[in-house]
């Protein structure tokens, strides 16, 4: 029975982990607070069925190192050096910022009772969850904005340091006479080290990996390449940096392989595995009566965390010239604690820096930050939302500086407005200029107008879904406009607001799902294009080609969907759209709800006749009569007493609703 202990001890803690980790799920919450909840009911404070003594904990030190062995071949040097101002510039000073200000007010109020302490704590706290912000920017389709790309610099170069922080932190539980000597040491030998590891990852790194493809067993090559990661963990836990460093420096060696995609694909399903023991073995430490019985500093510590992160990372990013928007919205998105935190938190303990009541505060502490830290990333939109309400706060948060156009004599007439030069708006600015067609591109990066200038195309620097922004844009004056945002509330609220300014502006829309379609058109664009639906058009016609029918027949078959305007591939309306959906499309558009007496002048009137968008502005987004609502009403639906309108518009247009609904 003692051979099966470890064996014992594997499933139940693994299933605990699998159990909290679908619940997790199914509540929308990150699968790393399951593990830890799964750890907690199995450990010493719930069931105790499992203790973190020997076997356990040996092989949630392997997750550690295929954790970071993961991370270093994931490493992207490219896209580091894409926004490298903020990236390098701003996320190493949001770290050291973090460490001064975390670990500061630790030393200072005593929490901590010396400067060791102070700098791992404050190391700990500086860290974010990579996976959380990232997993949250894709299912809100933000990772291309602005916000996003900044998020994830600052992310990567978190990442990135944790290699150095454990090979040089833990020199500071030596004595304080040497502790001077022994952080130079350990800076020389990391150096030494990875000195050694870029030799070692150009010549015998590459040649090994090769004769391991080459021999054509997949068994060999995954063999092989965990040899290659445990082993240089081995290496360097020997010379005193730590079985985490050299995991993820091996990591680093391996990503310049032309292998390490196939190396990350035979890795990713045993990292998983055992870094879901590493996680759910923090949970076994875990004591939620413990916590409990800390609460306030536990709220105490989460409050100051979270806030203070925030207002550090978003005084950075506006350092760096970036709008308050997308500044607050960055502070907001990375102001937890992240998954790597448990890592030094755990190198903390066995060095003897943090105590056990420390260590459980930091744990709850993580564990609580990255719990709100979903909800903060969804509510952040209807935080800067109420924001602008205040005019003061309005216009910070639309940019830094004044909206400034490049030098032009002429009068800006009969030209296109573009919002948003990514890489569909510069697509769309290269067809237009070519064309001959006189162009004003509006963006708040920067960075990518520098092309414009050169061109001596007409830019306008700023928010596109500000109102003053597109009053500078001259838009009664415009022959169209393009909205290719990447933001899909900034998409809509640009559209109403640009509908708003110019009620006939021709405008096109990209939409960035297919759910978001029917309602761009309800809002006012004439046309919705949406990029995955075009590229199956594409795909379609070419495969059609192929198999041998006429252009013609090709042809008529891609226009009937693009005139149906995409619905001929959307599920019944009446099954497709729910109540939910519907409060999903309008979320950060101003809403309410009419009724229309029998004394109303719309009544008898059809939506069309009553041309209630060119008169007001505001849109109709659904009308409930009978107790059944019809969502997305047609011009040919005629109002009638009783129909409560859901009316979607700005408050000037609110108002000018209503007096038409008394006249």
């Amino acid at each position: 029975m003692a051979n099966l202990t470890l064996l014992v001890e594997m499933v139940t803690v693994l299933g605990a982990a699998a159990t909290g980790g679908y619940l997790a799920n199914r509540l929308r919450q990150p699968v790393l607070l399951g593990y830890l909840i799964g750890g907690v009911v199995v450990g010493p404070a719930g069931f105790n069925l499992v203790t973190l003594e020997g076997d356990i904990e040996v092989l949630s030190e392997v997750g550690v190192a295929l954790l970071l062995f993961a991370l270093g071949v994931e490493f992207s040097l490219k896209d580091l050096l894409r926004v490298r101002a903020i990236a390098l510039g701003g996320g190493t000073l949001q770290i050291i910022l973090t460490i001064l200000l975390g670990g500061g007010l630790a030393y200072l109020t005593g929490w901590v009772s010396t400067l060791p302490k102070a700098v791992f704590l404050g190391a700990v706290i500086s860290l974010s969850s990579t996976a959380v912000v990232f997993k949250s920017l894709i299912e809100r389709n933000e990772v291309q904005t602005a916000h996003g790309q900044v998020m994830l610099a600052i992310l990567i170069v978190q990442d990135l340091s944790l290699g150095l922080m454990l090979a040089v932190l833990p020199a500071l539980t030596q004595p304080p006479d040497v502790v001077g000597f022994a952080l130079i040491a350990a800076l020389f030998k990391a150096l030494l080290f990875v000195g050694g590891a870029i030799i070692t990852g150009k010549w015998f790194i590459p040649f090994s990996v090769r004769l391991l493809a080459q021999s054509g067993s997949q068994d060999l090559f995954i063999l092989g390449i965990v040899l290659l990661c445990l082993g240089i963990a081995l290496f360097t836990s020997a010379i005193g940096l730590g079985i985490a460093m050299g995991a993820f420096v091996a990591g680093l060696m391996i990503s310049n392989v032309e292998y390490a995609d196939h190396a990350l694909d035979r890795v990713i399903p045993m990292r998983d595995v055992f870094a879901t023991l590493f996680f759910a073995s923090i949970g076994l430490l875990i004591d939620p009566g413990f916590l409990l019985a800390n609460i306030w500093v536990l709220l105490g510590l989460v409050a100051v965390t979270m806030l203070g992160k925030a207002a550090i990372a978003t005084l950075i990013v506006m350092l760096f010239g970036y709008p308050l928007k997308t500044a607050l919205t960055v502070g907001i998105g990375i102001n937890q604690i992240g998954e790597f935190s448990f890592v030094l938190a755990g190198v903390a303990k066995s060095a003897g820096l943090f105590t056990a009541r420390l260590y459980g505060l930091t744990v709850g502490t993580t564990a609580a930050t990255l719990l709100l830290a979903p909800f903060l990333l969804k509510a952040t939109p209807y935080f800067l939302i109420w924001l602008e309400r205040f005019v003061q706060m309005n216009l910070r948060l639309r940019w830094n500086h004044p909206p400034h156009f490049i030098d032009i004599e002429e009068k800006l007439i009969d030209h296109i407005v573009v919002a948003g030069y990514g890489r569909v708006g510069q697509t769309l600015v290269r067809m237009l200029y070519f064309q001959g067609h006189h162009i004003l591109v509006i963006d708040n990066n920067e960075a990518t107008l520098q092309t414009l200038r050169g061109r001596e195309i007409v830019y306008l620097y700023g928010d596109a879904a500000s109102t003053l922004v597109l009053e500078k844009a001259n838009l009664r004056q415009a022959k169209a406009m393009a909205i290719a945002l990447p933001d899909p509330m900034a998409t809509r609220l640009t559209l109403k607001r640009a509908l708003s300014i110019a009620p006939d502006l021709d405008i096109t829309v990209r939409a960035h799902v297919k759910d978001e379609i029917d309602v761009l058109y309800q809002l006012g664009a004439q046309e919705v294009v949406q990029p995955e639906f075009e590229a199956s058009l594409e795909m379609g016609a070419h495969l059609l080609l192929k198999l041998g029918d006429s252009p013609y027949a090709v042809q008529q078959v891609v226009t009937r969907y693009r005139n149906g305007r995409y619905r001929d591939i959307l599920p019944e309306r009446s099954e497709y759209w729910g109540a939910a959906d519907l409060e999903t499309v309008i979320e950060g558009l101003k809403r309410h709800w009419y009724i229309l007496d029998e004394n109303s002048p719309l009544l008898g009137q059809s939506l069309a006749k009553a041309n209630i968008r060119r008169l007001t502005g505001v849109t109709i987004m659904a009308i409930e009569r009978h107790k059944q609502l019809y969502r997305y009403p047609t011009g040919e639906m005629t109002l009638e007493a009783g129909d409560r309108l859901l009316v979607v518009g700005n408050p000037e247009e609110h108002v000018a609703f209503k007096k038409l609904n008394s006249l």
